[in-house]
């Protein structure tokens, strides 16, 4: 059909989605590029895709040194020789059996692997890249020879620039990019999430096969669509368009009988299989109305991640396939919760803590009915885990993202700390997890004029005032901002303590005040929001726990 199309079996493709007009992109300016590239602008129009995709590949900043075509044509005899590409045993850093074919002909599958081999030879460093496969046999579509895509694929790899991420080349990077995904599942897509607590024995087992979804799974046509977007905005793309798969296999299998040791296969299934039911332009739609955090918040979150994982010493590929650590039942004993349901939170709280050990703290059980007591047993630990059990047997509690200690930067006044990690929950009468706002009910600790003068209520974070005209500068209260270095107007309040009460900020219209004699409590629930308070307005405390995370 055109210079292009030496690795493509035309037989395979729906050559009726292509069309002949010639068409030229001279647009430069970035939001232009960027509303053509998810309109599908060249989509439809082989050489033209191919054309594109060589100038955005040529414009990303590389090493100094950085392969081209006439290394390839150089080393590629020395490397492959004489030998059948197919019988030569790939490199361990790619899956070998996810080398996704495309609609490739023969040459181009076997180009797939001579490529490989030589990006093997000329990146040592590379140790884990398991997309790489999917990425060279898309771009096979769109270049004239196999030389002409290794120096693309080598441009992508050798990027320089720290602000654009591009693929995952290292365990540690592709694993923390995993328990980035499954923060994001937990935030934006709490029905699906919920689904795979149910059927799943290890929820973040599955999330670790988001990557694959994309470049392995999806059929040629629509990850197309998806790298067209990606070598415009980057990688946050990658986790929309994830999410939105989540989403759809959500819509399309709830309801329907899902068995644990088939979850991952059944993900797998309706990705490749997406076609009969989504399309791709309807993809990249639910994809792009995702609200997500901004670039840089997801690169604060990634890096949190990397840094858990460093600290455990998980920086390569472990032999065992999951390096998380559920919550381990011979050393886990609680009045209030079960396993289960211990692992039901530990299924809501962010990655990179999943992968500690619960620790007891303070129970008033052993140490009583004192919130000075709370305070001493649960300062000098962040996160923590705030568990209640009332005397109607209701269940209840919150994640406290930050230290217990930050309260006394208001000396002797109700002082308000805390992230947008923080969130409430409730187990009994039945499971409900409350999305975070920030404290909006101040009133709730009224007893007293020190609360009304000091405790402001925050404004929402999405109201239009609190959010600045730079979009890309925005960071959300969702990350701590003194873990990153950020100043400290990016903190928002969400927690409360003085010595005469507790305030947790939850979600949906939900706050928690307990009194200093931890024996009562109250909650604030605002009605606009369809859902059930998170217990009794005014409740008796049976049994209160708060837990640490252990490495």
């Amino acid at each position: 059909m055109d210079e292009y199309s030496r690795f493509v079996d035309w037989d395979k493709m729906d050559v009726s989605a292509q069309s002949q007009d010639t068409k030229e992109l001279t647009c430069t300016d970035l939001h232009e590029l960027k509303q053509l590239a998810r309109q599908g602008y060249w989509a439809k129009n082989h050489s033209l895709r191919a054309k594109v995709y060589h100038k955005l590949i040529s414009n990303i900043p590389c090493r100094t040194v950085t392969p081209d075509a006439n290394v390839y044509r150089d080393i590629v005899v020395k490397i492959i020789g004489k030998r059948n590409s197919s019988s030569l045993p790939l490199p361990e850093f790619v899956d070998n059996s996810l080398i996704p074919t495309y609609c490739l002909n023969a040459e181009g599958v076997g180009a797939v692997r001579k490529i490989i081999l030589c990006i093997a030879n000329q990146f040592p460093d590379i140790s884990f890249c398991p997309a790489l496969p999917s990425v060279i046999a898309l771009l096979l579509h769109y270049s004239k020879d196999e030389a002409e895509c290794f120096e693309q694929v080598c441009r992508i790899l050798a990027c320089n620039d720290p602000s654009k991420r591009l693929i995952d080349q290292t365990f540690l990077a592709f694993e923390s990019s995993c328990m980035t995904f499954g923060d994001l599942v937990n935030k934006y897509c709490q029905a699906a999430h919920k689904l795979m607590v149910a059927v799943s024995e290890d929820v973040l087992e599955v999330y670790s096969d988001w990557q694959r979804w994309l470049f392995g799974e999806l059929p040629v046509a629509y990850i197309a669509r998806v790298f067209d977007v990606f070598l415009v905005e980057g990688y946050k793309v990658l986790y929309r368009v994830a999410l939105a798969l989540l989403k759809f296999f959500h819509k399309v299998r709830a309801g329907q009988p899902m068995e644990s040791d088939s979850i991952q296969q059944d993900i797998r299934a309706f990705v490749r299989d997406i076609a009969k039911s989504v399309s791709p332009e309807r993809l990249l739609e639910k994809a792009f109305a995702i609200r997500l955090f901004s670039r840089k918040e997801i690169q604060l979150l990634q890096m949190a991640n990397e840094k858990a994982l460093q600290q455990k010493g998980i920086t390569v590929k472990q032999k065992r396939q999951n390096v998380h650590l559920a919550v381990h039942a011979e050393n886990f004993k609680s009045e209030i919760v079960s396993v289960k349901e211990m692992r039901d939170i530990w299924s809501w709280i962010p990655e990179r803590f999943a992968l500690c050990q619960p620790l007891l703290l303070f129970t008033t059980l052993e140490h009583g009915c004192s919130l000075s007591r709370f305070y001493s047993h649960s300062e000098g630990h962040e996160p923590t885990l705030l568990l209640i059990k009332t005397t109607a047997k209701e269940v209840c509690g919150a994640y406290l993202s930050t230290d217990w200690s930050e309260r006394r930067r208001g000396g002797n006044k109700l002082s308000f700390f805390g992230t947008g990690e923080c969130f409430v929950f409730r187990l009994q009468p039945e499971v409900e997890r409350y999305e975070w706002i920030i404290i909006k009910h101040p009133e709730l600790a009224s007893t007293g004029s020190e609360t009304e003068n000091h405790a402001q209520p925050a404004s929402s974070p999405l109201s239009s005032s609190s959010i600045p005209s730079d979009p890309s500068d925005r960071l959300s209260p969702f990350l701590a901002a003194r873990h990153f270095n950020l100043p400290s107007k990016t903190a928002s309040m969400f927690m409360a303590g003085s010595s005469e009460c507790i305030i947790v900020g939850g979600g949906d219209g939900q706050a928690l005040y307990l009194d200093a004699d931890l024996n009562h409590g109250r909650t604030s629930h605002c009605n606009t929001f369809n859902n059930q308070p998170l217990c009794s307005e005014n409740f008796q405390i049976s049994i209160l726990e708060v837990w640490g995370f252990r490495d």
